[in-house]
Formats: C-alpha cells, structure tokens, sequence
C-alpha cells in the first residue's frame, strides 16, 4: 500500500483528497503548511508527495526546493494554473509532475501510480555510456564509479533514452513513455526534467555530450566519442 503525504492547506480539498485517495488504497499522511509538511516529512518516508503550490508561509515551490537538497522523493504539484510561470517554475524546483485544480481523486490516483511504477526494476543488463554506467536491475546509475541521486522520474527518462542510443525521441513519445499521458503541446516536462539529468550526468551540463538535443524533434542519448 503507497504511502503519501497531502500537503494542502485548503480543509475541504484536503479532507476530499484523503478520503479519495484513502479509499483508492493509498496510506495518507496530511499537512496543512509547507512547514507542518517538512517536519512530517523528517518524521515519516512517504513513498511519494502530494505538494500544493499556494501554501501560507513557504509556498509550494520553496517546500520542493528545500525537499531537493536532501532527497529524490517523487512530488506531484497541484497547482490553479497551468500557465507557464507555475508550471516551469515547480518543475524546475523539481517536481515530477503536475495536476491542474480542481483535482479528481481518480486523476489524481493515476498520476500517483504512473509516478510510482517509474521506479520499479526492469530488465537485468546495463548500459555504459563513456563514464556513466547505468543498472537496470539495480535500477542505480553511476557516473565515473560513484551512485547519482535521481529522482525515480529522471531515472525513467534515462532508461527509455538508454534503450535507444543514438534514436532522437520527440517530446510527446517521451511524455507517453516516461509519464504516461500526452499533454498537447507540453514540452514544459519533458524539457525540465532533461535540464535536470543533465545537471547530474554530464561533465559540462552547458555542452552536453550524453543527452543532445535534436532541434525540431527531441533529445537522443549518445555515447561520447
């Protein structure tokens, strides 16, 4: 049974997500600020974080900032809006994914398993790109003999690159692939979320040799010659 934790400072939708949520079979821990949800957090290890971004005090974006520093837990935003400036703003302060207000349970639940089936193990060989080893039964990734902290999303998205080096993918195959539904014109998770592995596997994250982008198309996982 997932464990989670509803950081939500609205009583009503945070009374009908945990019921909803509940009743899908999710264990739910709830916090009603970003800082009853961070000591919750230091007490507890939920297996993924239901983060609202309009919270008094630390808002949304700060609480999965501060989260970042310290742990690769996965974060599904809830955010009012789905205008660039909330959406780009979570995921570059590193959240896995985002559900738009109002927020059906049911939706909600799918987006929380999606997230949760990326860290699960697959097949049992690996693949070496230059300095970056990847497990896939261990489901670890190391770069020159030392463990990288992915977050089970950025791991994802490197398997499904990994799978086909050299083969640019476009955006909407990896939305499809690595978060499992097809936003229309929504590059925003896929971009940020490549800005981010590149940050962890490449030497020089500026002039990536790994994860190259194809102008029009997407990105391509490439061995350094």
């Amino acid at each position: 049974m997932p464990s989670l934790l509803l950081i939500e400072d609205d009583d009503a939708i945070r009374t009908a997500l945990e019921l909803s949520l509940t009743r899908q079979g999710h264990r739910v821990a709830t916090a009603a600020s970003g800082e009853d949800g961070l000591k919750l957090l230091r007490e507890q290890r939920p297996d993924l974080i239901v983060l609202d971004v309009m919270l008094p005090g630390i808002d949304g974006f700060e609480v999965c900032r501060r989260i970042r520093r310290t742990d690769q837990l996965p974060i599904i935003l809830l955010t009012a809006r789905s205008d660039d400036i909330d959406v780009v703003v979570g995921l570059e302060s590193g959240a896995d994914d985002y559900v738009v207000k109002p927020v059906q349970g049911r939706v909600l639940d799918a987006r929380i398993r999606a997230v949760l089936r990326r860290g699960e193990r697959e097949s049992t060989d690996s693949a070496t790109f230059g300095s970056l080893v990847i497990d896939r039964s261990a489901m670890t990734v190391t770069k020159n003999g030392e463990d990288l902290q992915l977050t089970p999303t950025e791991l994802r998205l490197l398997l499904e690159l990994s799978r086909r080096p050299g083969q640019a993918l476009s955006r909407q195959q990896l939305l499809r692939l690595v978060w499992e539904h097809d936003y229309l014109g929504d590059s925003r998770l896929v971009d940020a979320c490549v800005q981010r592995l590149r940050a962890k596997v490449e030497d020089v994250p500026s002039s990536p040799t790994l994860i190259r982008t194809v102008r029009g198309v997407g990105y391509r996982l490439d061995t350094p010659q």
